[in-house]
């Protein structure tokens, strides 16, 4: 078996969770022995395609014209591609016909929870939908004994509680209450880490990024290693988003036994409980009291019991399910 694992525009989405998540398949197959290629030119038995541009939605046709199997990972719904981009709400109903029609020509939808399948259900797509986590590479995402003191030499901040996030700048990941959180807080650091061309967004977006506040910093997308340093060398990660389908930066926070604070949002509802595994927060009022407990050591530390949901989604184990899920699109199971 050898499958086409497809990469399409490459450095649109190399930044964005769809391309972490191509690049954590890419580790899981070689972790489970199953052969791969990126090359449209090489042969092939299967087709995974992650992507809804329509270079990818012309291959998952022609694939199945020519009998190749296609699997399509949904990573988009409608609902969390609202309160992204500059007109994204206007636009929101033809991207759901769109990835619909991107999803359904293939023979097996795969997702990353449960929350996700049910979305998808209710467009009314009949298609076999599976559950796989992106997963998280649990060799990697780990804190070192240095990341503190090599944290502090590049971003300053000694002596000073550090709060951390990752994303997209965009109204949806939460980081217009992430900022009013630094106003409230001044006695602590926040980051931001990711970017997102401020042409792109709206002018709240661009008014928050541009804050002239002396404890809010915005050091732009940084790569794995330096990302992963910047888990294990801050106080407290706070993941504020509205939606999500599963939320890779969470998985890696929660590998590198960051302590973390998250939206009480659904798809979080069965998989975290608040107070036992993970902290959560609805409100502005709410995060700013819970961080503060947290930072002040007035709450548990959960980073044990974080680390364990990390652990059930290991990359090691979504290599196994995509090598059986493979197998049973080749052998007809669709």
């Amino acid at each position: 078996m050898k499958v086409l694992l497809f990469r399409d525009s490459d450095s649109k989405i190399e930044k964005s969770g769809v391309g972490h998540a191509i690049n954590h398949q890419e580790v899981a197959l070689k972790k489970a022995g199953v052969e791969f290629t990126n090359d449209l030119d090489d042969s092939y038995d299967l087709v995974h395609i992650n992507t809804v541009f329509p270079k990818s939605y012309k291959l998952a046709k022609s694939s199945l014209k020519k009998k190749i199997p296609v699997v399509y990972h949904a990573h988009s719904t409608e609902e969390d591609f609202k309160n992204s981009f500059l007109f994204s709400n206007q636009l929101a109903p033809l991207f759901k016909k769109w990835i619909i029609k991107c999803y359904t020509t293939s023979n097996l939808i795969l997702t990353p929870s449960e929350y996700s399948k049910d979305i998808l259900k209710s467009y009314g797509i009949e298609k076999r939908i599976d559950v796989v986590s992106n997963g998280i590479d649990l060799d990697f995402w780990h804190k070192n004994l240095n990341d503190r003191s090599d944290f502090e030499k590049k971003y300053g901040s000694k002596d000073k509680k550090i709060i951390i996030s990752v994303g997209l700048y965009i109204k949806r990941k939460g980081i217009l209450e992430f900022v009013e959180l630094a106003k409230r807080l001044p006695q602590y650091e926040f980051y931001w880490f990711g970017y997102t061309d401020l042409n792109l967004v709206s002018s709240e977006i661009k008014e928050a990024v541009n804050s002239n506040l002396e404890n809010l910093h915005f050091p732009g997308y940084v790569l794995s290693d330096e990302l992963r340093m910047v888990y294990g060398a801050c106080d407290l990660y706070i993941f504020p988003t509205y939606e999500e389908t599963e939320g890779i930066v969470l998985l890696e926070a929660l590998a590198s036994r960051a302590k973390t604070l998250i939206r009480d949002i659904p798809i979080y509802e069965s998989s975290f409980v608040d107070g036992e595994n993970i902290y959560k927060a609805k409100t502005v009022d709410e995060f700013e009291n819970k961080t503060v407990e947290i930072l002040e050591g007035k709450l548990k530390d959960l980073t044990d019991e974080g680390y364990k949901v990390a652990e059930k989604k290991s990359i090691g184990k979504v290599g196994e399910e995509l090598k059986r899920l493979y197998g049973e699109i080749l052998h007809g199971g669709n």
